[in-house]
């Protein structure tokens, strides 16, 4: 009977729960220390709360009064509004590692694209907030570029598992297109596009599900790939 998860899957991207590991390897924080953690925190997920309702703006008195905290605290722990965004960014960047769960790696492919395409639409449409977001930042911090990275780079080593078996029956050149192919229609860019094009997130998720089929379809006759037959003789000389 086929598993419909491997053994083995790669670790998240390293996020909050690195950090954890950290503060604990340097011992167990004093209060006050740990109050400052969690208040930042706090303000954080204030910016994040009103981000998640459609806010665009992020005055400090707003986020003050959604976290419960005075303005004056919010300048106390964060220099500016843009470090605060920074922050809020990182942290649901975390909050994205942390919801992505092993896929199957075997199994009928109808089972693979579906477990795929569910979790991949369900993690963009709730990260579309904060990716746009990050459109309007001017510059983004070393920690946001680097978790971004991680993610993108996860999410595509990923695909190279799940599909595995259709992957192999590819040459390596066609092999590397049609990953790039998946990667691009798995990704926010093609979820944005479906979704500012008017789609809801059920349609979005179709789309993606059937653009992914068709994409992998080419490997049931991989010779039937553009430039895969017999190329047509050279002029004579």
């Amino acid at each position: 009977m086929n598993q419909t998860h491997s053994q083995t899957h790669p670790q998240a991207p390293a996020g909050a729960a690195n950090a954890a590991r950290e503060r604990a390897r340097g011992g167990a924080p004093d209060g006050r220390t740990e109050r400052g953690r969690q208040t930042r925190e706090k303000i954080a997920d204030a910016m994040l709360s009103l981000l998640d309702e459609g806010e665009t703006q992020f005055p400090a008195d707003r986020v003050a009064e959604r976290a419960g905290v005075s303005r004056r605290l919010v300048f106390h722990h964060f220099a500016d509004m843009a470090q605060l965004a920074d922050t809020a960014i990182a942290r649901r960047l975390d909050q994205l590692a942390a919801q992505i769960k092993p896929l199957p790696t075997d199994g009928p492919r109808e089972a693979r694209v579906a477990a795929l395409t569910e979790q991949r639409a369900r993690i963009l449409e709730w990260i579309t907030p904060a990716r746009l977001t990050m459109m309007r930042m001017d510059h983004l911090s070393e920690r946001v570029e680097e978790a971004t990275r991680q993610v993108m780079d996860f999410a595509r080593q990923r695909l190279t598992e799940i599909f595995a078996v259709e992957l192999g029956r590819l040459p390596e050149d066609r092999r590397a297109d049609l990953l790039n192919g998946l990667d691009a229609v798995t990704t926010w860019g093609a979820w944005y596009h479906w979704r500012s094009g008017g789609l809801d997130p059920q349609a979005a998720r179709r789309a993606m599900e059937t653009t992914v089929h068709a994409l992998l379809a080419v490997t049931d006759r991989p010779e039937t790939w553009p430039g895969s037959g017999p190329r047509a003789p050279g002029p004579r000389a």
